[in-house]
């Protein structure tokens, strides 16, 4: 069993464990699945999700892994590290969405990064429904430490509220 190094990854303890980079317009909230003019989600036991408003709301992690019980020659042999999450947008309201994450060594300067091109979704043209990214690093060298994981978003058209992108799901696992 590989574990979920994120802590809180789909708001049952509500914005617990997550340093709000951005938290613009109504800011962040948590919701029931599947929400106003929502989808419901594909992987059990998830029931909750984080949505963003209508300027940009950004959430990150810091996962030092000495801290989570990894050694520093198990980190120095490069074992695949895993980032996924799971973002989508309402029936209703366009929205954007961007994540990144980054492999840090012990200074927390970036080794690796992951920051795939922003995504929007627009209901005319898109079933907004969830859809998952998913990256593994691998052949990064050694000196891995920490592990940064940020991801959100906000709606295209500034309504007031929360019907900016969705998120939930979120995890980073190490396979050593």
């Amino acid at each position: 069993m590989v574990n979920n190094l994120l802590k809180n990854p789909s708001g049952e303890e509500q914005l617990d464990f997550w340093e709000l980079t951005e938290n613009g317009g109504s800011q962040w909230k948590v919701e029931d699945m599947p929400g106003d003019c929502g989808h419901d989600f594909c992987l059990d036991g998830v029931t909750k999700y984080f949505v963003t408003s209508f300027e940009l709301c950004l959430k990150r992690q810091v996962i030092d892994l000495l801290a989570e019980d990894f050694s520093g020659e198990q980190l120095d042999a490069q074992p695949p590290v895993t980032v996924e999450d799971w973002y989508c947008g309402r029936t209703d309201c366009g929205c954007t969405y961007q994540m990144s994450a980054s492999l840090l060594d012990e200074n927390q300067e970036v080794i690796q990064e992951f920051k795939p091109d922003h995504v929007t979704l627009d209901p005319d043209s898109d079933d907004c429904s969830w859809k998952q990214i998913k990256h593994t690093f691998s052949d990064y060298g050694p000196g891995l430490r920490f592990i940064t994981f940020e991801h959100g978003g906000q709606d295209t058209k500034f309504w007031d509220g929360w019907f900016g992108v969705r998120v939930t799901g979120s995890s980073v696992t190490v396979e050593v």
